[in-house]
């Protein structure tokens, strides 16, 4: 009984430095998310009069938003 919850803590220990080394493992996608996210921002809060480019800069800021959550997903999957 004892082995078993002594290898419950450390199994439970090790699963949390795990999932914090995947999240590590990417710093340069998440920071382009974050800057990415601060574009979309400022585009959302910028004056609309551009003739369409406003529109279609949100709409491509908010596709690589896409790409990069889909590319951090998949490196840890792989």
């Amino acid at each position: 009984m004892r082995r078993t919850i002594l290898a419950a803590t450390v199994a439970f220990f090790l699963g949390g430095f795990v999932n914090q080394a995947q999240a590590e493992r990417q710093p340069r996608m998440r920071d382009a998310m974050v800057h990415l996210e601060k574009a979309l921002s400022t585009l959302k809060n910028a004056a609309p009069d551009k003739g369409g480019h406003r529109v279609k800069a949100i709409g491509l800021t908010e596709q690589a938003l896409g790409e990069v959550r889909e590319g951090i997903q998949f490196d840890n999957r792989h």
